[in-house]
């Protein structure tokens, strides 16, 4: 590629990249939102930057009508392209506690929706989809399933596994069968809020086993169980919620191992696994005989489609888990279920996967290269956790984000006793596009690094 200045926001394209329009796009996304492009800069005439960069002018035609899109461009005619003028912070607040997966560039949800819808209801009944659908779900349903999981679990049996409304009614549901009121459940010490939610709803007690940085430590989950007598361990190993740890294979390993000493039943919720690529054999996958195993879409394509997978231990029957769930919700929806069966089948749900894979990676660059280094995170993830430096409490910090119209989660809504260390979860998929989501990021880091802000943030 030609070296000039005029370009020098937009570096080199991976030939291994993905579309090399997309490229240039997510490169004016991303100067747009650390600042080397400003409103008003023109860029490069297309034909100019083609020429630089070595590629055909359509190539640059579709990234320029891809950033003006995302509304980082204005076209003058007859005088070019240039950065347009950003929302005002004064704004609608810019929700960074929801975890919810980003939406992909190149990817047109709605297209994709109503070509599935359309293709779903070619092949099958309009009156069947809206009736009631109770029971595990269809064979075919399940069998989707199965597919989806195969990357974290291997071959399973269809008749292992039970299509659920979600992953919050699948937790509430194990619950009801796996533990009784006044039990002791263990959790990691912070973990996903739904989870506590639905064990007080029940009666039951969390309580917090001590972790390290590879996740809860064998002995003392050793000790809880003796301690408490608990039947049931609750645990997100892969990009845990909050703190985002992953726990390595060793640990996976001991902590089976003393889960089947005791006969300890576990339930292994597993939103992300098929986000990072890297994360270890899953807990079902070493103690298929002990686990049950929730893994949900919500994470990985989109929260519309209110699908869940449970997957139950080898050898035991999932009609007690069916009925508690019908108690609970009755059905999944049928037409979603079957979108998400169609999009599985067909691949679109694959290719959906990829596109928040790239979006959530391009995101956590975005977010590493504007705040503090103390963060932790996972490369694909779809959040951070933040440690608060010690000019700063978290209901303070919460407070200075919220005038500055940002939303960010503290650590309290984690934790499982009350005591939380000053800390906040940052999510980077709520907000639409990142431009928008770097200038959220560079507001949050200013407000953290400022001595001056903290002393006068007032709760």
């Amino acid at each position: 590629m030609a070296q000039d200045d005029s370009i020098a926001w937009i570096g080199r394209l991976d030939p291994a990249g993905g579309p090399r329009y997309l490229q240039i796009a997510d490169r004016i996304t991303q100067a747009v939102a650390v600042g080397t492009l400003r409103p008003g800069d023109r860029l490069p005439p297309q034909r100019r930057l083609a020429d630089l960069l070595d590629i055909d002018l359509t190539t640059v035609t579709r990234a320029y009508a891809e950033a003006r899109q995302r509304n980082l461009l204005d076209a003058v005619t007859g005088r070019g392209s240039f950065i347009a003028a950003q929302p005002d912070a004064s704004g609608p607040p810019v929700d960074l506690s929801m975890n919810i997966p980003p939406a992909p560039k190149g990817v047109r949800l709605a297209e994709l929706m109503q070509r599935g819808i359309a293709e779903v209801l070619a092949r099958a009944s309009a009156d069947r989809l809206m009736t009631y659908h109770v029971g595990p779900g269809s064979l075919s349903d399940r069998a989707a399933g199965c597919a989806w999981l195969e990357p974290v679990l291997g071959r399973i049996e269809p008749q292992r596994l039970i299509v659920a409304p979600g992953a919050q009614p699948a937790l509430v549901a194990l619950l009801n069968v796996l533990a009784r009121p006044g039990e002791a459940v263990l959790c990691e010490p912070l973990t996903y809020p739904g989870l506590l939610a639905a064990a007080r709803q029940r009666g039951l007690r969390p309580v917090p086993v001590v972790g390290d940085d590879e996740g809860l430590r064998p002995d003392a989950l050793e000790a809880a169980i003796r301690e408490h007598g608990a039947r049931l361990l609750c645990l997100t190993p892969t990009i845990q919620n909050p703190t985002t740890i992953t726990m390595p294979l060793e640990r996976r390993r001991q902590i089976v191992a003393v889960a089947r000493a005791h006969g300890l039943s576990i339930v292994e919720d597993d939103p992300y696994s098929l986000l990072a690529t890297d994360a270890p054999p899953a807990i079902a996958a070493l103690a298929p005989e002990l686990t049950h195993h929730v893994a949900t879409l919500s994470k990985t394509l989109t929260p519309g489609l209110r699908t869940a997978f449970i997957v139950m231990p080898k050898g035991t029957s999932p009609d007690a888990l069916v009925q508690a769930l019908r108690a609970i919700t009755l059905m999944p929806a049928p037409l979603m279920t079957a979108l998400a069966t169609h999009w599985i089948r067909v691949g679109a749900a694959g290719d959906l996967l990829d596109g928040v894979r790239r979006e959530a990676a391009a995101r956590q660059a975005l977010a590493r290269a504007i705040l503090p280094s103390s963060g932790r995170s996972h490369p694909h993830g779809l959040h951070i956790w933040q440690p608060l430096p010690a000019h700063w409490d978290r209901h303070r910090l919460i407070e200075a984000a919220r005038r500055a119209g940002l939303g960010v989660t503290p650590s309290d809504a984690f934790s499982v006793e009350g005591r939380a260390p000053d800390a906040v979860r940052i999510s980077l998929g709520g907000v639409p596009d990142r431009a928008r989501l770097g200038e959220a990021l560079t507001t949050l880091a200013a407000i953290i690094g400022d001595e001056h802000v903290a002393d006068h943030a007032v709760v």
